[in-house]
């Protein structure tokens, strides 16, 4: 009900169009209903040969039926598809808006493809929540309402004959094809989505797919839930073949039914016979309202699993305080964090515990230790990604709950690990960072990044395209793009999380001097496993176990003669 409630609100705001819609869709059904019975009407009446003045009417009522069913049927088709698009625009929108700041906390469990699935099947699904479960029985309901009333002029046992039909059509044999096909619909929703998924990681990992000959396989995979679906659709199809002959059955029956009555009537001379066969006519044309409804409890199910799967994101437990209203200071940009204690999950094991540490405003620190020691975690606990369970973190005299989101974001630049690219130019991938930038801007920070000249060397130079991901670049290449665009932004705090990674050796001494030239007024963020080359770092902080266990300086951590200097000898040796 829940589900169903969801889908229902997201057509309140355009029920002017819906009314009309549904005005125009019970008028269609009426003029069908008109042209029927007005054809059987002036074909009785012409058999008794009167004077043509006297089908003057009449002929002007199967003319007019007939134009005004085509025109009213443009009509409800127009506005209801309008409203369908719109609704799926409203659900986009709405969809994309309440999962980005799930991002990427409460998104990091679901696959990519998944999500894709989700934004675009599963949206895509909605559109027949109005055109197929929300609008027919109403329709319905509306021409049983009128053509019975129609009937009861004549005889209102006429009604109850339309009354029994409409209910057997309407809620008996939908009620039959639900039983039949249950849970086909949400299968099919189900192996969709699992279909999407495969064919995306098949297309993202196509690389490894064809260095470890497992394109075959992967292939095969895809063909068994695709084939899957087949067989799942075809049921579906066998099912609309039995609703559409049980329901021209009982509409056959209703129609067969006034026409026997009304022979009674016409007998007993309380019916004049040129009216028998508009009221049969009349009454098969009138189940074309009802014929929709067989596969609404399919379409129903179809579109409240698809509803599932949207709610599932849509209502996920959002952790984040976004209500900070504080506007970040223009200077004293300190970093400190109060005994902090942070895990991804409550069952899994602490991260980082009773973290204490201090970055003054305009260092250089270095965040250093092997994998898994929680680097990456203090980079996703300042930029909020994450909340800590325990401790706080301050930014200048405030907590960082207490700042706007955004305004403390743009305070940050960041060189990620993985470095995502879009698919466009290197111009528009640059102009991210700031999109007021100048083509000398732009320029600049190339240089800067020693990326220029390569960028020269390709055909289209900034309007080259960068590829999915930026594949058309080598690792260092989108590292290098990646800082010139740290640069561009030129932010106050600088966060490089194995930023020179992708670099060799000469060039990351290289980039990274000029960057620290470059930023030398900023604060910067170093977070990285390789010892070697912190000699220029203000401060370095070994991390273990969760918490900082050695901090100082270079030479002053060689001094101390603990894990940092045997770290770095390490490191020094194999080098």
């Amino acid at each position: 009900m829940k589900r169903l409630i969801w889908l229902i609100r997201l057509l309140i705001p355009y029920w002017p169009r819906i009314l009309l819609a549904l005005v125009l869709s019970v008028f269609t059904v009426t003029s069908h209903i008109g042209l029927m019975a007005a054809s059987a009407y002036l074909l009785a009446r012409a058999a008794l040969h009167p004077p043509i003045l006297d089908l003057m009417v009449t002929i002007v009522g199967v003319r007019f039926f007939g134009l005004s069913r085509a025109v009213f049927r443009y009509l409800e088709r127009y506005l209801s598809h309008d409203v369908t698009f719109r609704v799926l625009s409203r659900i986009r929108v709405t969809f994309y808006e309440q999962i980005e700041p799930l991002a990427p906390a409460r998104l990091s469990n679901y696959r990519s493809a998944d999500l894709l699935s989700r934004i675009v099947g599963d949206v895509e699904t909605q559109q027949n929540f109005y055109l197929r479960v929300f609008a027919p029985p109403l329709v319905a309901f509306l021409v049983l309402l009128g053509y019975g009333v129609f009937l009861a002029r004549f005889d209102i046992r006429f009604s109850y004959i339309l009354a029994a039909g409409f209910l057997m059509a309407g809620l008996l044999l939908p009620w039959l094809i639900k039983i039949l096909g249950r849970g086909i619909s949400t299968r099919i929703i189900s192996l969709k989505a699992e279909l999407n998924t495969q064919v995306a990681d098949g297309l993202l990992g196509m690389t490894e797919l064809l260095s470890y000959n497992q394109v075959s396989k992967h292939l095969h995979k895809i063909e068994r839930t695709s084939n899957k679906i087949i067989e799942h659709e075809r049921k579906l199809v066998k099912l609309s073949a039995l609703s559409s002959s049980l329901m021209g059955l009982i509409a056959n029956l209703g129609m067969l039914s006034v026409l026997v009555w009304g022979i009674l009537l016409v007998e007993a001379g309380r019916l004049k016979g040129v009216d028998l066969g508009m009221l049969a006519l009349g009454t098969l044309s009138s189940f074309e309202a009802i014929f929709p409804l067989a596969m609404l409890p399919n379409y129903c199910e179809e579109n409240l699993a698809a509803a599932d799967r949207l709610l599932e994101l849509i209502e996920n437990k959002h952790e984040l305080n976004d209500k900070g209203d504080l506007l970040p200071p223009g200077n004293n940009l300190d970093l400190r964090f109060q005994d902090v204690s942070f895990r991804y999950n409550q069952d899994e094991p602490w991260v980082l515990k009773d973290l204490s540490l201090a970055i003054s405003e305009g260092s250089k620190t270095a965040i250093v230790g092997p994998s898994g020691v929680g680097k990456t975690s203090i980079i996703n606990l300042v930029l909020r990604f994450w909340e800590p369970e325990k401790g706080k973190i301050f930014l200048a005299e405030h907590s960082l709950p207490e700042y706007d989101l955004e305004r403390l974001r743009d305070l940050f630049a960041v060189v990620s690990q993985q470095t995502y690219l879009f698919n466009a130019t290197i111009k528009e991938n640059l102009l991210l960072a700031k999109p007021s930038a100048t083509d000398q801007e732009l320029i600049e920070v190339a240089q800067q990044a020693q990326l220029h000249e390569f960028i020269l060397s390709l055909p289209q130079g900034y309007d080259s395209y960068v590829g999915e991901g930026g594949l058309k670049l080598s690792g260092g290449q989108r590292q290098r793009l990646a800082i010139a665009r740290v640069l561009l932004k030129n932010a106050p705090l600088i966060i490089l999380d194995e930023a020179f990674a992708s670099l060799d050796s000469l060039t990351e001494s290289e980039v990274q001097r000029e960057v620290f030239h470059l930023l030398e007024e900023r604060t910067i963020i170093l977070i990285t496993h390789n010892i070697l080359g912190l000699e220029s770092m203000d401060e370095i902080m070994l991390l273990g176990n969760g918490r900082v266990i050695e901090q100082g300086t270079h030479t002053e951590l060689l001094q101390f003669e603990g894990e940092y200097n045997e770290l770095w000898n390490r490191a020094r040796f194999v080098s």
